[in-house]
């Protein structure tokens, strides 16, 4: 069986395309920073002493890790309407995101803050430094950058999940691709080119990121040798 390619008509659709990964990238860019915040967040918390916040971390860790990303979004977008909660369906995607990727990157971050030596941790003390003070200057810069690797990794797998959003009909670009496919019936060719744009998507994000890393442990670095 033959078959000929025939990439022509997807040029009408090139103003959807762009919108599409357009909105790939803001919703890339809202779960990346916004879920690393989070993350973080809730990696400290769950180092505290406190058993109830040790407990309500790891429950929420294990609830976003142990449940599928579609599912989540669901969850947002037509559960919370029962209890009286309407979101857009963007706004409903970017919550879900924000939140998925917080559970995976507390739980990365949590490994590189309790691979600190105990011994940081109480030479900071003996300079009088708060515990607040301790997180930021001294477990948080090398936990961070020791788990730099991965959470580029889990940044990058959550910015190829946005195309779960088209689900709940957000037009992003696996979205735009779907309505494409239907109107041409070139689907080989249309989901080829959205393939190679999501290739080239990965490259640019890991790139972006460990960039960005680098820069900001460089930094830190320089500080801390100043400071000393």
């Amino acid at each position: 069986m033959q078959y000929t390619f025939q990439f022509g008509p997807l040029w009408t659709y090139l103003p959807q395309f762009l919108h599409g990964l357009g909105l790939t990238m803001l919703l890339s860019a809202v779960g990346i920073f916004g879920g690393v915040a989070l993350g973080i967040g809730i990696a400290v918390l769950s180092t505290l002493p406190s058993m109830l916040l040790r407990v309500l971390t790891r429950c929420y860790v294990e609830a976003m890790r142990n449940t599928p990303l579609l599912v989540q979004i669901f969850v947002v977008f037509f559960g919370l309407p029962s209890l009286g909660i309407r979101l857009s369906p963007l706004t409903s995607v970017m919550i879900a995101l924000v939140a998925n990727n917080a559970g995976y990157i507390a739980e990365i971050v949590r490994a590189g803050i309790q691979s600190t030596h105990r011994s940081q941790i109480e030479a900071a003390e003996s300079l009088g430094m708060t515990l607040p003070q301790t997180l930021c200057f001294v477990v948080l810069p090398p936990a961070l950058e020791k788990v730099l690797t991965p959470m580029v990794s889990q940044c990058v797998l959550l910015m190829l999940s946005t195309s779960l959003v088209s689900a709940i009909g957000v037009e992003d670009l696996t979205g735009a691709g779907m309505l494409a496919s239907a109107e041409t019936f070139r689907t080989m060719e249309v989901y080829l080119v959205i393939a190679l744009v999501y290739v080239a998507l990965n490259f640019a994000v890991r790139v972006m990121l460990s960039g960005l890393g680098l820069i900001l442990f460089k930094r830190s670095r320089r500080k801390l040798i100043g400071g000393a």
